[in-house]
């Protein structure tokens, strides 16, 4: 029911921007929905200034350092489990074992994966998730659509969240304060582990909309290729590493 209720609410988003995009003429026609899109980023941005942000300031400054690591860790453990299915969907089959191993291996041996073992012993972790798989089965992304509280995304982008959702074990639990709590747990520590790249990549903008509209596009295309770009196309002009780990910009919040 969870499921079915999240994909009706992403639904009624994309009605909601497709109807505030007819009223408005687009210059990019990878955004049709720009004047949606840029009250929506508006939005976002305020709610992570007044909000967001000092929480996760202060997230940051009472966590010790190892135990906000070992947050961050136990999330990453648990998105293992759709990044090993999103592996298998996709047909990388020695991924597919990696990544399934690396659950194990952190979900045993490190405490229900509070501390990565895995990469410890050379089982690195991979970026995967159902928006990638459905691109690689030759769905293109669709216009730029920003979310509320989500972000830079597409009508593909949606779809991937609700496929992520549903290989997300803490959706399946029955207690809601419980999910209700884990998934914004898990929403201040990506932001607290994002402050320094946000800033980064703001202060790198002359057009701050634009520029993580051009990002979320290239980073879709990067992921999906697995770095393998076809010849003639290049990612922003920011460290690759910065791109690749840390998922940013295309994470602004």
């Amino acid at each position: 029911m969870k499921q079915k209720r999240l994909i009706t609410q992403l639904g009624y988003i994309i009605l909601l921007a497709i109807l505030a995009g007819c009223a408005t003429t687009a210059k990019d026609p990878q955004d049709p929905l720009e004047g949606w899109n840029r009250g929506v980023q508006t939005f976002n941005d305020k709610l992570d200034d007044y909000l967001m942000k000092p929480v996760a300031k202060g997230y940051q400054w009472v966590m010790p350092s190892f135990a906000d690591q070992g947050v961050s860790n136990f999330f990453s453990n648990i998105n293992d489990i759709g990044v090993t299915v999103n592996d298998l969907l996709q047909f990388k089959i020695l991924q597919t074992g990696m990544d399934g191993s690396r659950f194990i291996v952190n979900t045993v041996a490190g405490v229900a994966g509070f501390v990565d073992v895995a990469t410890m012993i050379d089982l690195p972790k991979h970026h995967e998730d159902f928006d990638q798989t459905i691109g690689v089965w030759g769905i293109s992304t669709g216009p730029y659509l920003v979310l509320p509280f989500f972000g830079p995304s597409s009508p593909r982008g949606v779809v991937g969240l609700a496929g992520d959702a549903a290989m997300n074990p803490i959706s399946y639990i029955l207690a809601s304060g419980v999910v209700t709590g884990l998934f914004g747990l898990n929403a201040i520590d990506l932001r607290a582990d994002n402050l320094a790249n946000e800033r980064i990549a703001t202060e790198a903008a002359v057009d701050r909309y634009a520029f993580f509209k051009s990002a979320y596009f290239q980073q879709r295309k990067y992921l999906i290729y697995d770095g393998n770009l076809p010849e003639g196309e290049d990612l922003l002009e920011i460290d690759e590493e910065f791109n690749k780990d840390n998922l940013a910009p295309v994470r602004p919040y």
